[in-house]
């Protein structure tokens, strides 16, 4: 029996991930912070084709990448995918992010997947595969990006480097990129009408994503379904980032200009009373 590692597990697209794998006949550890998370997961996937072992661990603890990877040892005996997905939301723009916040996010979302990789390629076995979980806001500049951003476009390269360095000895690496879904971490921001309607009204699609639809392309980027994919980022967003789409109630609604006019030199258009 094949055995992934996920981080993040306990909620959102890691729980939903579990759960495919889970039914895959793949025996999963789940690790991320909350125990009484874990033990609501552990609890409600008991009943799955394949076992399921959870350990309370924060991802930027310098010994987790070990103590997670050796769980996996101890009780299946080998690990053979591994999925980076913990992760935090609610960027600021640069100019408002501190170096606390900046380390932060930095450590959860490129250092502790640096570290984990590092860790897992000890005992990979042949067929092995790593999914990093970034972010369409890798692919594509966003507004109050920051660190966020930044971390998600090192994930992408990291990713890369996997793949070149790891796939001859039978290892592939990809990203899955996901837009903005609905789960605990983005529910706030959507109930913001400016960002919500940045998503509805630019996805060429009539729903927004599920946490099912991304825990399928992770799970594809693990499966021998994808056998001849390495190096990858995979966005999973509807179109949002490949198109310049608009829905018809965009297109048609009245725009406020709150900006000045701009001559074709690009410098803002003199008043009349500055022509004068």
């Amino acid at each position: 029996m094949r055995v992934a590692l996920i981080t993040g597990a306990s909620s959102g697209i890691g729980l939903a991930t579990a759960r495919v794998f889970l039914d895959a006949d793949i025996a999963v550890v789940g690790i991320a912070r909350d125990p009484q998370k874990l033990a609501a997961m552990k609890r409600d996937l008991a009943d799955r084709n394949a076992p399921i072992e959870t350990f309370a661990l924060d991802a930027t603890d310098g010994e987790a990448p070990r103590r997670a990877v050796d769980l996996a040892m101890e009780k299946f005996g080998r690990l053979d995918h591994l999925v980076n997905n913990a992760g935090i939301g609610s960027p600021k723009p640069v100019h408002e992010t501190d170096d606390a916040t900046l380390d932060y996010f930095l450590d959860l979302m490129l250092r502790a997947p640096f570290r984990f990789c590092r860790e897992a390629l000890k005992v990979f076995g042949p067929e092995a595969t790593i999914v990093n979980v970034s972010s369409t806001y890798s692919i594509l500049g966003g507004l109050r990006g920051g660190a966020y951003s930044a971390a998600k476009g090192g994930i992408n390269a990291l990713t890369s480097h996997l793949a070149c360095q790891y796939g001859s000895s039978g290892v592939r690496a990809n990203v899955v990129a996901p837009g903005v879904i609905p789960t605990p971490m983005t529910f706030h921001r959507l109930e913001d009408e400016g960002f919500l309607r940045m998503n509805l009204d630019m996805t060429p699609s009539s729903r927004m994503g599920t946490v099912e639809d991304v825990a399928q392309a992770i799970f594809f980027l693990s499966s021998p379904a994808s056998g001849w994919i390495n190096g990858q980022v995979l966005a999973v967003d509807g179109g949002w980032s490949a198109t310049k789409f608009l829905t018809e109630e965009a297109l048609t609604a009245e725009r406020k200009m709150t900006s000045p006019s701009w001559t074709h030199s690009g410098k803002p258009r003199p008043s009349e009373k500055e022509e004068s």
